[in-house]
């Protein structure tokens, strides 16, 4: 199911052996369903999509050509952060605490923000990385819980990130 959603968003992806191999240059734009209709992604317990993954899939979505709507009923207030993402340059519609559209591709600009936890925090991350100057991304503690020394892993795709003392 999470390739089946993120196939949906345009992105690919092979597994070869403990291996995934994500490709550089990939034409992200969102499959409508039929009829045209703005496709819904909705999380539900595994093996289907999972609600970890929803705030990734809302960031991925940012970059994505054309609406999406995503629905998370397990955890109000899981769409909050997006506030964080309009501000960085999103095009993002908060109908209510369970459900937001989003309208791409849009691009994100550097912005300092704070991590509310630990899912939505390593979609910061990942929105910091796609932006256009410096983000800067306080309370990281949280995205330690979920992702040890993320910011080493990700240098050593090429991210240019660095963790800094908070003032």
């Amino acid at each position: 199911m999470i390739r089946y959603v993120f196939g949906r968003m345009g992105v690919s992806w092979e597994v070869e052996g403990d291996d995934i191999l994500v490709p550089a240059e990939q034409r992200l734009e969102v499959e409508p369903d039929l009829g045209g209709a703005i496709p819904e992604i909705g999380v539900m317990p595994w093996p289907s999509f999972p609600t970890d993954l929803m705030s990734i899939a809302i960031v991925v979505a940012t970059q994505s050509k054309g609406s999406m709507l995503f629905h998370d009923w397990m955890y109000p207030g899981r769409m909050f952060f997006t506030d964080k993402l309009v501000g960085m340059g999103a095009n993002i519609v908060l109908c209510d605490p369970h459900r937001c559209i989003v309208q791409g591709p849009s691009q994100l600009y550097g912005e300092k923000m704070e991590s509310p936890d630990i899912r939505a925090g390593m979609a910061l991350v990942l929105a910091a990385l796609s932006a256009h100057g410096t983000s800067v991304i306080r309370n990281v503690g949280q995205i330690d819980r979920g992702y040890e020394q993320v910011d080493k892993k990700l240098a050593a795709l090429g991210a240019v990130i660095q963790r800094q003392r908070e003032q």
